[in-house]
């Protein structure tokens, strides 16, 4: 069934008002017709089962038939620190991340990056991926549309980082302990959950103790390397069958 998300300010007195890109979407692509039923989210964690009043390219209107809160977002929040990569990775891991329940993405500069796009691209970059973002809540049925933010430096991203009451740093060097311990120790979901992977060189062993002064738990994710573009999945898989299953 068709998805779509509007501001709660359109939602009142039992009807649902879907307009611009949207509203054109259903009038001219699916080219829908009154009577049909769509799923309408609030942004906030709401889905409206709905049925079409009115179809205008401009504006749609639907009436309510009923309302629950999403079973597809998860009580804890997941931000995805991702150390810029190389060409258009970026892209792809937004779209698993949000299809894997993160709520926020967030790109920074660490040492080992190979690409770093100015202020004016990162700009544009930051656009771009948002509607990657938002494709993909539509596509796998999330009832919010994830945030995807504008850059941060290593030290800026730290700072954040560590502020989440479950903060795993993704790291390969000695001393890290397992993914499925640090996991283990937590017996219920932690509100927030922050998850920091670098990029295709990974991290340097000053920017690994940074993280650990700042009272990030430093995770080993097993005996294999994965690629920048793997981790962030395979992290934010292990945390859904760990709180979610």
């Amino acid at each position: 069934m068709p998805r779509f998300f509007v501001d709660p300010a359109a939602i009142c007195d039992g009807e649902i008002t879907v307009s611009g890109d949207d509203a054109r979407h259903i009038a001219r692509s699916l080219r829908m017709a009154v009577g049909d039923e769509v799923t309408v989210c609030d942004g906030g964690g709401t889905e409206y089962l709905c049925r079409l009043s009115k179809i205008r390219d401009e504006e749609c209107t639907a009436d309510i038939i009923s309302s629950e809160k999403s079973r597809a977002e998860a009580a804890h929040r997941i931000t995805l620190y991702m150390a810029y990569p190389k060409g258009d990775k970026l892209e792809t891991v937004v779209q698993k991340s949000v299809e894997l329940g993160a709520h926020r993405i967030v790109p920074f500069e660490s040492e080992r990056c190979i690409k770093r796009p100015t202020p004016e691209k990162a700009e544009k970059q930051t656009a771009r991926l948002q509607r990657i973002a938002d494709e993909a809540a539509k596509q796998c049925g999330r009832a919010i549309l994830p945030e995807v933010s504008n850059p941060l430096s290593y030290s800026e991203m730290i700072k954040h980082a560590a502020e989440s009451e479950l903060a795993i740093f993704c790291y390969e060097g000695e001393g890290a302990l397992s993914l499925k311990k640090i996991l283990e120790g937590h017996a219920s979901a932690p509100s927030s959950i922050s998850v920091v992977v670098g990029s295709e060189g990974g991290f340097s062993e000053a920017e690994a103790a940074e993280a650990e002064r700042a009272g990030m738990i430093i995770a080993n994710l097993g005996p294999r390397i994965l690629r920048c573009e793997t981790a962030p999945s395979y992290c934010l898989s292990a945390i859904s069958y760990r709180f979610e299953l």
